[in-house]
């Protein structure tokens, strides 16, 4: 749902809240920055109207006070400039670091069905390029109004000083100009915001692309990937294109007002001098603070440029920030402790968000504590889902599900993972050290923890012969090692966690005989003594389970030991003999 202005700019205005000072300060500096530049062709008129008339040592004697005072202002000039700059820019940094975290700390809220509909490469453009161009609108965008009214403003004072007709006409074009940029700000909103999407979708595409980088080579595919590359980048062109024309329009459009102004001015002027209403001096100094005048209108081109680079970037982080969990903590809900690992589905059913086609029909299943039950079923039937369901990483569409008698609704999200332990067949390992990824299972443990849970998970001999043994770096996604090497550093990091109930969701299904045997081994001691779900893609592995549940599209259809399911020739026996 889309956040309006109005809330988009209160929650905008929010992030100076903790920088207050600074900012006024910012304000302050821009303030005077400008009130000197207003100084200047005042020197001039006063030169030009009183020095002519004074001695020559008066008159030196006067230029060099007025131009001892004027450098007295460039360098407070300069200490204002400094602090812009400097100060000003570290404020925006620091907002910046405050969004990047407020954001990063949403992502971690959102639940699966979240990141189910997102491509990582946008998720990542808003954290990133979006995020600073509006920082640099934060911090330059009042800074910039300010510099503005104070010269504008000012200029305006001294100009209907020097002579209302010339004011007058300086004025006459204004509103022809404000009307023309508000029509232009509005078409360049819109292009900039698609600007945003197209930068979005290119960091998705290169996301995908070096993620299946091996993928890519080894089907000699690079050809095909520079062709889907091309469409995006071509999509990103088009839409830049377009933003280009409308910002082409509006620059030379503003440009083009700017000098009119001091057509009419030197037009004006000139037949007020040929009459006598206007002296030479004033009219010098006019034409001087007509370029004063024009400055900040530059200005306000630039912001406005920047307000719409910033402000559809700010539009984008609020598309997520509005975004609430769908799986969060009830109200009231309490920590999960002492955990037996009794499991009880009561009439379960669940379907995505995006369907209506049920994935799982009232399911009722009952898992004593400490018992081992394996899941098969065909591809698609719904066992990684319903295990999927017992951690909350999705709801119910129904029913419940109960952990030693108590809905899992009503516990906090928090206690009810440190109890559950999953082991994949896709591991994670997260670029860093053996140690690291081992350690995520428990950050708080010691290093002798974390060597004796490798040691307990077959992996203290492997991560021994590395070069720098558990300081060894893994490289991305654990690249550097086997599929066998990563799986056992994945069961590591759950033995590190000790959790009373654990999943296996096919975790040896794409390891060669070798590996999976030892892999398997590891399983079972970590399996001892807790509540274990295994998802067995190879219907060997689970010969030994104290029951096997045979889950289809219907349900639960099948339950009991291998041999029971054997003897009753259905749909086990069936699974069991083409899978051999």
């Amino acid at each position: 749902m889309m956040f309006g202005m109005k809330n988009n700019l209160k929650k905008m205005i929010s992030y100076y809240r903790p920088f207050i000072g600074t900012f006024l300060l910012d304000l302050f500096f821009a303030f005077l920055a400008s009130l000197i530049s207003l100084v200047i062709p005042l020197v001039v008129r006063y030169i030009t109207t009183n020095i002519h008339n004074m001695s020559a040592e008066t008159a030196v004697s006067q230029i060099v006070i007025l131009c001892g005072i004027l450098v007295a202002l460039v360098l407070l000039q300069f200490a204002s400039n400094y602090f812009i700059t400097y100060i000003g820019h570290v404020m925006g940094a620091k907002m910046e670091y405050n969004m990047r975290a407020d954001i990063f700390a949403h992502y971690q809220k959102l639940s699966f069905s979240f990141y189910d509909d997102q491509k990582v490469g946008q998720l990542m453009s808003r954290i990133t390029s979006d995020l600073f161009e509006i920082t640099e609108l934060l911090h330059h965008g009042p800074e910039n109004l300010a510099i503005s009214f104070i010269k504008i403003i000012g200029a305006f004072i001294i100009l209907s000083r020097i002579s209302g007709y010339l004011t007058l006409a300086a004025f006459v074009l204004l509103p022809f100009m404000f009307i023309y940029a508000y029509i232009m700000n509005r078409k360049m909103k819109r292009a900039f915001r698609e600007n945003r999407v197209q930068i979005a979708e290119i960091n998705t595409q290169i996301e995908d692309n070096l993620s299946g980088i091996r993928v890519v080579k080894s089907f000699a595919n690079e050809d095909i990937e520079n062709e889907k590359f091309k469409v995006g980048n071509d999509g990103f062109l088009k839409a830049k294109r377009q933003s280009y024309f409308y910002m082409g329009f509006y620059h030379s459009g503003m440009t083009a007002f700017t000098m009119l102004i001091n057509v009419v001015v030197i037009l004006t002027g000139g037949i007020l001098m040929a009459r006598g209403r206007v002296a030479v001096a004033d009219f010098v100094t006019f034409l001087l603070y007509i370029n004063v005048f024009t400055d900040p209108i530059r200005t306000l081109i630039d912001f406005a440029e920047q307000f719409q680079n910033g402000y559809s970037g700010f539009e984008r982080f609020m598309e997520i920030l509005s975004i609430e969990p769908d799986i969060d903590d009830r109200p009231g809900a309490r920590p999960l402790e002492n955990v037996r690992g009794d499991i009880v589905f009561d009439d379960v059913s669940f379907r995505y968000k995006d369907t209506a086609h049920r994935v799982l029909r009232h399911i009722d299943l009952t898992i004593k504590a400490g018992s081992y039950v394996a899941l098969v079923g065909s591809s698609g039937g719904g066992k990684t889902t319903l295990c999927s369901l017992i951690p909350r990483f999705y709801d119910v569409s129904d029913g419940s599900i109960c952990i030693d008698g108590r809905d899992i609704r009503d516990v906090t999200l928090k206690s009810l993972r440190n109890n559950i332990g999953i082991v994949q067949q896709d591991v994670y390992l997260f670029a860093g050290t053996v140690y690291d990824n081992i350690r995520y299972g428990r950050p708080d443990a010691t290093r002798e923890e974390v060597i004796e849970a490798a040691k307990l998970a077959n992996a203290h001999d492997f991560i021994t012969e590395l070069p720098n043994c558990y300081d060894t770096d893994i490289g991305q996604r654990g690249i550097k090692l086997s599929g066998g090497q990563k799986q056992r550093l994945s069961i590591a990091r759950v033995f590190l966690k000790n959790p009373p109930i654990l999943i296996f969701d096919e975790a040896t299904s794409s390891l060669d005989n070798e590996s999976e045997n030892i892999v398997k081994e590891s399983l079972e001691r970590l399996a001892k003594n807790r509540t274990t779900i295994v998802i067995a893609h190879r219907l060997s592995t689970i010969r030994n389970a104290e029951r096997i549940l045979v889950l289809t599209e219907n349900g639960i259809e099948e339950t009991g030991t291998h041999d029971e399911l054997m003897a009753r020739q259905g749909i086990y026996a069936q699974l069991y003999q083409w899978a051999k």
